[in-house]
């Protein structure tokens, strides 16, 4: 049973770390193929420090991992079932943004 409730508290760890809309932004950018730390930093607008604290906590849950090249630090998805959860769940978000629309539109 205890193991069970690390297995568990394991799984818990990679849905915290996909729980920040910064964090979640670059995952999605990493779900076509890798990007430097630099464009990561442009795509969610944060300082360089905010950005590389998001990419620690993203690496430790096991969703990234990172390779330097040179002076640039490159960062690719790992947890490749993330494509398809992060595809099924932007349907069902879109799903609802267009049904609460449509009830908007009757009123």
């Amino acid at each position: 049973m205890e193991q069970h409730r690390q297995f568990v508290a394991a799984q818990a760890n990679i849905f915290k770390a996909l729980g920040h809309p910064s964090r979640l932004l670059m995952v999605e950018a990493l779900r076509h193929h890798e990007k430097c730390v630099c464009e990561l930093q442009s795509l969610v607008g944060d300082d360089m420090s905010t950005v590389s604290k998001h990419l620690s906590i993203l690496r430790q849950a096991g969703v990234v991992s990172a390779e330097r090249r040179g002076n640039n630090i490159y960062y690719r998805l790992t947890l490749s079932c993330l494509d398809a959860f992060l595809s099924c769940t932007s349907r069902m978000v879109e799903n609802r943004i267009l049904s609460l629309s449509r009830i908007l539109d009757k009123n």
